[in-house]
């Protein structure tokens, strides 16, 4: 950052008279927000926090050496982040959690957006009640909770944790894909396929999450904040690869069943 101000402070001052018409397409993406870095970690932590609960320190940080924000650096070493810089992390977590997008994905797309070859409109923060984060003062559901959202009888809930389809975690709440894993075999639960078809579905994600887990291993075994955090985000992406892989065979097994 020093290097880049230096260099602005050596280029020749530009006159009034002077077409600045092409500025805006020099400024990176998102233009026309407030680029004065003057929020910490924290601040930032804070913005996010309501469509975003999750992030850590440690995610901003190794999105930061991917290269996908890049916040201020106080004469102290400390990070500070811009409105602009918000609105950038809003970007990538949203590709990431609603496209399934790779990081290396969003940074071409970044650089198409600060280049000017795309355009993306900044949006207002949602209210992260969609995958279930808000739903409960502690972030998960009940069965009952859970039962209602899924549309569907506390009685299924219980017959899917006693199959070992659904597994609450060690308080008894279950997390937010719960919802889906619900509404989906009460649908199937009307072609004839019951809970005990399931078990299967459930070994065969177990098997893959191994995979997964097998891949991240190493990364985990860091003690480095952002290689728990890459740990985290390549998990999430090999898993949602395994997903699309499982959804292919099975749509092109099921085509070949067609008259």
């Amino acid at each position: 950052m020093t290097n880049a101000r230096a260099q602005r402070a050596s280029q020749p001052v530009v006159p009034e008279d002077v077409d600045t018409a092409n500025d805006a397409e020099a400024e990176s993406w998102p233009r026309g927000i407030s680029r004065r870095a003057t929020m910490r970690i924290s601040d930032v932590l804070a913005a996010l926090e309501i469509e975003f609960p999750a992030v850590t320190t440690s995610k901003l940080r190794f999105l930061e050496e991917q290269g996908l924000v890049e916040p201020v650096r106080t004469p102290a070493g400390y990070r500070q982040y811009s409105p602009a810089d918000i609105e950038r992390l809003r970007f990538v977590l949203r590709q990431q959690r609603d496209r399934y997008m790779p990081l290396k994905v969003i940074g071409e797309r970044l650089a198409a957006l600060d280049a000017g070859e795309e355009d993306e409109p900044t949006s207002p923060a949602r209210l992260a009640t969609r995958d279930g984060v808000r739903q409960s003062s502690n972030g998960r559901w009940t069965a009952a909770a859970l039962a209602a959202e899924a549309g569907v009888s506390e009685e299924l809930v219980t017959e899917l944790v006693a199959a070992g389809v659904l597994r609450p975690n060690d308080n008894g709440y279950f997390d937010p894909w719960a919802r889906d894993v619900a509404s989906s075999a009460a649908a199937l639960a009307e072609h004839g396929i019951d809970v005990r078809h399931l078990r299967q579905f459930r070994a065969a994600a177990d098997r893959q999450v191994d995979l997964v887990e097998q891949l991240v291993a190493p990364l985990r075994g860091q003690r480095s904040a952002s290689s728990r955090a890459h740990a985290g985000t390549l998990a999430a992406e090999v898993g949602e690869l395994c997903a699309r892989m499982h959804t292919a065979l099975v749509r092109a097994s099921v085509a070949d069943l067609a008259p």
